[in-house]
């Protein structure tokens, strides 16, 4: 079996690779041919934190894989991440484990490819100012993958925290080609950005109709099982469009309170998601029909995400000799 560290997933991983990949992943999982169950979960209740499952089987790809994902956000602001992962993954003709990889590099990196891409679909082709609402992780991931499909020049960051994002803005600044710099709300970010990614484990809305210019490409891909990223009227007025119908609106911890919590109240129906990312992709929906519609992209995470990038990460292992080898039997 083969083992890959952080460290290696985070330099084999190629981002763009990644973002093309997924759509004909996701394109498979709306039509049925990819398998991805909703995730279940072992919970922690004095922590708020939880540990799930996560299978995945890609067949276009060749990808079989499984994820064991930790949420645990009090570690925010600590020196570990608040999601941890590790993936196996499989060979999908015999089933046999054939990789033991790093997830938490990879849960990075496959959510913002996929934010990206919807980026792609749905935002507009001029935009060229990003809002990055948080500081961690996908906060620093997220900037770097929108910046590869939209031709961003000015990125604000704005979290709880002003000194954590103003060091994010300055390194990002080091890396990429765009003005970055952080700003002391999530409103002044948000003000006449193109594009905005919430990446926060807020339990009130960090995305407010009122602060969101016309046209402007939402995506949130947060998670608090007691909160929500965007508020009611963001959420009433937006093409909204998800990975998986399923996965979006399923129970606890498979869905999203964005959508769960509206439906709850009467704000919106299910009929209100437009689209899943494979409908827009394989052009069975429409994605954007004018400029100055506002967009959602809610992301909850599925599992042929983390099979594609790893079958990604493998492959490049393979063919660059990295890695270390190590027999189970």
């Amino acid at each position: 079996m083969l083992v890959l560290g952080r460290s290696h997933i985070e330099a084999l991983l190629d981002m763009d690779a990644l973002i093309d990949a997924l759509g004909p992943a996701m394109a498979d999982l709306t039509a049925g041919r990819a398998s991805a169950p909703d995730r279940v979960a072992a919970t922690v209740p004095e922590r708020q934190g939880f540990v799930a499952a996560m299978p995945g089987y890609v067949p276009s790809a060749g990808a079989l894989a499984s994820k064991l994902v930790s949420l645990f956000p009090h570690n925010a602001g600590s020196p570990l991440p608040t999601h941890q992962a590790v993936i196996v993954v499989f060979d999908p003709a015999t089933g046999e484990p054939v990789a033991f990889l790093d997830g938490t590099a990879i849960t990075s990196a496959r959510t913002a490819a996929c934010s990206a891409l919807s980026a792609r679909l749905l935002a507009r082709a001029d935009s060229t100012t990003l809002a990055v609402l948080g500081t961690g992780v996908q906060a620093r991931s997220h900037a770097r993958a929108v910046c590869r499909v939209r031709p961003i020049r000015q990125i604000r960051i704005a979290g709880r925290d002003p000194a954590k994002a103003a060091a994010l803005a300055g390194e990002l600044s080091s890396v990429l080609d765009a003005d970055v710099r952080s700003v002391p709300t999530y409103a002044e970010a948000l003000d006449g950005a193109d594009i905005a990614a919430a990446t926060t484990h807020a339990l009130e809305p960090v995305i407010r109709r009122p602060w969101l210019s016309p046209g402007v490409h939402v995506i949130s891909v947060g998670f608090n099982p007691d909160g929500r990223e965007v508020d009611d009227a963001t959420v009433a007025e937006a093409l909204v469009c998800v990975e998986t119908r399923q996965a979006a609106l399923a129970p606890f911890p498979a869905g999203s309170n964005d959508l769960l919590m509206p439906m709850r109240d009467g704000v919106i129906t299910a009929g209100h998601v437009h689209a899943e990312l494979g409908e827009l992709v394989s052009g069975s929906k429409p994605g954007r029909t004018s400029p100055d519609r506002i967009t959602l992209y809610k992301s909850v995470g599925v599992a042929v995400q983390d099979a594609v990038a790893a079958a990604l990460v493998v492959a490049a292992a393979r063919e660059k000799s990295v890695g270390e080898e190590i027999a189970l039997g």
